[in-house]
């Protein structure tokens, strides 16, 4: 492919606003009052930074009246995963672009983004004459108080490709945004208990998980993951409560450090979830806890120090892969699809009102980061701001959960994000599509296309299978599935992912394959009422 590095130029307006005041600026006169903003060319790329004395800015608004033109085709990243909503569109005013975006027209591929681990919730727009760059500085709800601070709040990159196919492109500007992904040094693959037991499960059920996955895996010199899921904390509740403390185990599960330890002898990986920020252990203080809602807050440097402790704990168990969950909804109080196109809403600060949000989540991220790197402990992270963890964790889940139960939310969920977002694996972090649920409902032969293609894109494979619930014939399938996910040589991409979100079509240089994602009844939709069974039709 041919790749050409380009630069927007200053922008026509720039406009400020504060809990105070909002002026539109032109693009060559950035100063208003007590804040100034500096946007400098800097290598490939150009550097937002902005100042203010007294007031607590909100957002800077960057506009380029140079329009894309309006045959383009766009495609945008997410605020944190995706919900089955990720596909090629037209130009619309109306859609907010999180962190970057692609817009194809005539053989060319256009990017415009920020670079990853920026100090602002970033969003552009693009319309019919031209294109809007969102820096939104609040520190939650409310302006950030830099008190002469100057916040550099984003890098700007932009890139041009041609001679490539979209899906080359794509991945070659992830790449550009992000120059220092951090990545594990084998492929990761395995078991996860969730789709399955659903919180539901024990000490003794999950060393029957390790031994079913070790028959589905022998052979594989590379020793998989048994990963505990939510059912395993101290204060769990079945269907009611899935935080801390994360201090022990309950009665189903009496010794953490014990369960991790027969794991490893058995001949696998231990792995565990957590949700580190929501926390009933009365011993917490007030201050500690975010004002909207009660979880710990990461810029409570208390807190921050607790949250520290309880990762260097699990690591001490023995638990040598971390997947945490649930971080923006606890720290903003809405999923992805809800911010539209703001995180959260106005009206209220984290405990130090100096640091903008996209700061207190890359703090909180970096603490997990190095807390679990001491143990050589890998990450995933669930429900986290792929963008502003990118280097900072080694997977992410990238998308909604799937299911165990219906096979339409595993299709909207699972299939939709695997395509849509491996650009970014292995140049964000490796991404993980979720589980393939075994547990009854589901054919086989549906979720043996989805175990397969996970396998064959070299992400991540991890099965949530009930043992004793396949028979031989499906168990060998299943086998040489789990065999070639434990090596990761194949890199399936999706072929016809500019004409359908559920990309049926992939190749990669060992040829092509054709899946079915349907079945012969079709579709079946389920309501709202239980989003982590069913599917749902997020707003797009």
């Amino acid at each position: 492919m041919q790749k050409a590095i380009f630069k927007p130029g200053l922008p026509d307006y720039i406009t400020i606003e504060t809990e105070e005041w909002r002026e539109i600026l032109r693009g060559e006169d950035p100063f208003a009052r007590d804040v100034s903003v500096e946007i400098k060319e800097e290598g490939e790329g150009m550097s937002i930074a902005v100042t203010a004395e007294t007031s607590r800015l909100r957002s800077l608004k960057l506009r380029w009246n140079t329009p894309l033109d309006k045959r383009s085709r766009i495609l945008r990243s997410s605020w944190e995963r995706t919900y089955g909503d990720a596909r090629w569109r037209g130009i619309s005013g109306r859609a907010f672009l999180p962190w970057y975006f692609l817009a194809s027209c005539e053989g060319k591929v256009k990017g415009y983004g920020v670079k990853v681990r920026p100090s602002a919730m970033c969003f552009w727009q693009a319309d019919t004459r031209g294109i809007t760059l969102v820096l939104d500085t609040r520190c939650g709800g409310t302006g950030v108080e830099l008190k002469g601070r100057k916040l550099l709040a984003a890098e700007i990159l932009c890139m041009e490709g041609e001679d490539c196919t979209a899906f080359e492109a794509a991945r070659a500007f992830c790449g550009l945004l992000c120059p220092d992904p951090v990545l594990p040094s084998y492929p990761v693959y395995g078991s996860n208990n969730w789709y399955y037991a659903y919180g539901d499960s024990s000490e003794e059920e999950i060393l029957q998980d390790t031994d079913y996955l070790l028959e589905l895996t022998k052979g594989a010199k590379n020793p998989p993951y048994m990963v505990i899921d939510d059912c395993w904390q101290e204060h769990h509740r079945l269907d009611e409560y899935n935080g801390g403390p994360w201090r022990k185990g309950n009665e189903k599960f009496p010794d953490m450090a014990e369960l991790a330890a027969r794991i490893k002898e058995k001949g696998a990986r231990a792995g565990i979830w957590v949700r580190l920020l929501l926390n009933e252990d009365e011993k917490i203080p007030k201050n500690w806890r975010i004002s909207h809602n009660g979880c710990l807050d990461p810029s409570c440097p208390e807190a921050l120090a607790y949250i520290r402790e309880d990762v260097e704990n699990i690591c001490r168990w023995g638990y040598t892969l971390i997947k945490h969950d649930f971080s923006t909804y606890d720290l903003f109080g809405r999923w992805g699809f809800e911010m539209n196109p703001f995180p959260t809403q106005d009206g209220w600060s984290f405990y130090d009102k100096g640091l903008t949000s996209a700061e207190v989540v890359k703090i909180l991220y970096q603490t997990i980061y190095e807390a679990a790197a001491k143990y050589q402990a890998l990450i995933i992270g669930c429900n986290t701001i792929g963008h502003l963890g990118a280097g900072l964790m080694h997977i992410q889940r990238t998308g909604d959960d799937t299911s165990g139960k219906t096979w339409e939310r595993t299709r909207v969920m699972g299939v939709n994000t695997l395509a849509f977002c491996l650009p970014q694996h292995g140049v964000f972090y490796e991404i993980d599509a979720d589980c393939v649920g075994i547990m009854g409902p589901i054919p086989w032969e549906l979720n043996r296309q989805w175990a397969d293609l996970v396998a064959k894109s070299g992400t991540p494979l991890f099965v949530s299978a009930k043992p004793g619930l396949l028979g031989e014939k499906e168990k060998g399938e299943l086998h040489k599935i789990m065999l070639e996910a434990s090596v990761q040589k194949r890199h399936l991409v999706p072929v016809d992912w500019e004409y359908t979100d559920c990309p049926e079509v992939w190749e990669d240089e060992e040829g092509q394959v054709e899946y079915n994602w349907y079945e012969e009844t079709g579709t079946t939709v389920q309501g709202n009422n239980d989003q982590k069974y069913y599917v749902y039709n997020p707003l797009s």
